[in-house]
């Protein structure tokens, strides 16, 4: 979300180590460039004139302008004012005893409202709670049925009444139903529109004052800029919101919405969503986000994702495979699936300290990832289990079945003995030692150190027919 400012503020910061000493006129200069930098981000030109002032009062006062590093302290009084601008947030929900703890969610069409509500009900079934989705989108078509289909996807009953067009009693009856059926959190999913309007506004008003909710959420589309920001704002008006869900935040949207709304609204963005698929949602924190934005990784973030993914006994097995060296392209297989399931390649790499400055602009090819996975799948258990027994015959075989070339089948085979070894070397290793390497690695395959597939090669476009060889033989 956040690259292009990332890029600005960093060359900013690069421009500063460059220099010995610098003025309070350097200052100045200083902060007009991160100015311009926030509001090609879009952010909101109050919050940006604002945040620029207080920087830059606290650098002269901080006497920046006498230290021996003056980009190492300007990057911290940048850094603490971004979580100044987000925050503070507490992310944590106010479970009520007897429950069930009612959540409401707000939002306009095409806001991914429907899909958060299932995304927070899976997050909650993680943290052992009995969440119930209700229906009552009662306006766009067939948004009940994709509650149901999303609530059969993560096991969570969904209440609906198909016939009823009052919302208020849906949301009552709901809350009935999940105090009968013992569920201790209830997620109300109400309708939107195109566009903010009184009725909606009325029927949201009158839903929050029926079921009394212990928090009312906004889901808001990143992608929106600022038109975010005034959405919340006139949501807020009404509803007096106990904070905000930002949908794709792993967009290439430009970040000012998730910068500007807390100030302009006073409501903290407390949850993020970080892709498409149900799991992908997460706390906001700010000092985290800050920390991404000045290129200084979110490691915290990172290494709760791989908790997620992997549990102690399969953590386990894995240590010892690799200190034995038995590590397998099943295994390698195993980790490659893992790490996509965290996330993109490029989003990883961000979060590991120093790694998106190393990175530059240098692109990974995600779908190289997708093709080592299709070459390990056309090879046989035994192929897998000890790749020195692919021949010339065994690799056209494996080329043709991932329609890929036979030669990028042999560039996989020579580097996965190199790796075989470093991941014996990563044995016993801490958690951090061991995520820079594998991920360095990843990004050795996906940005070429390693022989790169032929994008866009199919087996039918590799295989020639007899009739294609006889065009070719008259030309």
């Amino acid at each position: 979300m956040f690259d292009a400012l990332t890029s600005k503020l960093n060359d900013v910061f690069r421009g500063l180590r460059g220099r010995g000493k610098i003025t309070e006129a350097n200052v100045g200069e200083v902060m007009r460039e991160i100015r311009t930098a926030l509001l090609e981000a879009d952010v909101h030109l109050d919050v940006a004139r604002k945040f620029c002032d207080e920087v830059q009062k606290k650098a002269i006062g901080a006497e920046v302008i006498k230290t021996l590093k003056p980009a190492d302290v300007m990057v911290k009084i940048v850094h603490d004012e971004l979580v100044h601008l987000m925050g503070p947030v507490d992310p944590r929900l106010p479970f009520i005893t007897p429950g069930p703890t009612v959540l409401l969610m707000a939002g306009l069409q095409g806001s991914g409202k429907t899909t958060t509500c299932a995304k927070m009900a899976k997050m909650l079934l993680s943290r052992a709670k009995r969440p119930m989705l209700v229906a009552a989108d009662l306006k766009r078509p067939a948004a009940i049925d994709q509650l149901e289909v999303l609530g059969a996807q993560i096991g969570v009953p969904v209440y609906f009444e198909r016939d009823q067009q009052n919302p208020v009693k849906v949301c009552r009856n709901g809350i009935a139903e999940a105090r009968k059926t013992d569920r201790d959190v209830v997620i109300l999913d109400t309708a939107g529109r195109l566009a903010i309007d009184e009725d909606l506004m009325n029927e949201i008003a009158k839903v929050a004052e029926s079921t009394n909710p212990q928090q009312i959420y906004l889901v808001l589309d990143a992608m929106t800029g600022q038109d975010a920001v005034h959405t919340a704002k006139a949501f807020n008006e009404r509803l007096e919101l106990d904070g905000i869900i930002l949908t794709k935040f792993d967009s290439d949207t430009r970040g000012g919405a998730a910068l500007s709304v807390k100030q302009v609204t006073g409501k903290p963005i407390k949850f993020i969503g970080v892709g498409e698929k149900l799991e992908a949602i997460e706390e906001f924190h700010p000092d985290r986000v800050a920390g991404r934005i000045l290129g200084m990784g979110d490691i915290l973030t990172l290494v709760e994702q791989a908790q997620r993914q992997y549990d102690q006994a399969e953590a386990a097995k894995l240590e010892a495979k690799m200190a034995s060296g038995k590590f397998s392209l099943d295994d390698f297989l195993l980790q490659l699936r893992k790490m996509k399931e965290m996330g993109s390649m490029k989003d990883l790499m961000k979060k590991i300290p120093g790694m998106a400055d190393a990175m530059g602009d240098q692109e990974i090819d995600e779908g190289e990832l997708d093709r080592f996975e299709a070459v390990i799948l056309s090879m046989t258990p035994k192929e897998r289990a000890n790749p020195k027994i692919i021949d010339t015959s065994r690799r056209r075989r494996i080329a043709k079945g991932a329609g890929v070339d036979p030669a990028d089948v042999s560039g996989l085979v020579k580097q996965f003995e190199p790796m075989r070894n470093m991941m014996k070397m990563m044995s016993g290793q801490s958690f951090m030692q061991r995520l820079k390497l594998g991920t360095q690695f990843s990004k050795m395959m996906a940005t070429g150190a390693v022989p790169k597939f032929k994008a866009g090669t199919t087996a039918t476009k590799r295989v020639l027919s007899k009739k294609d060889k006889r065009k070719r033989r008259r030309r």
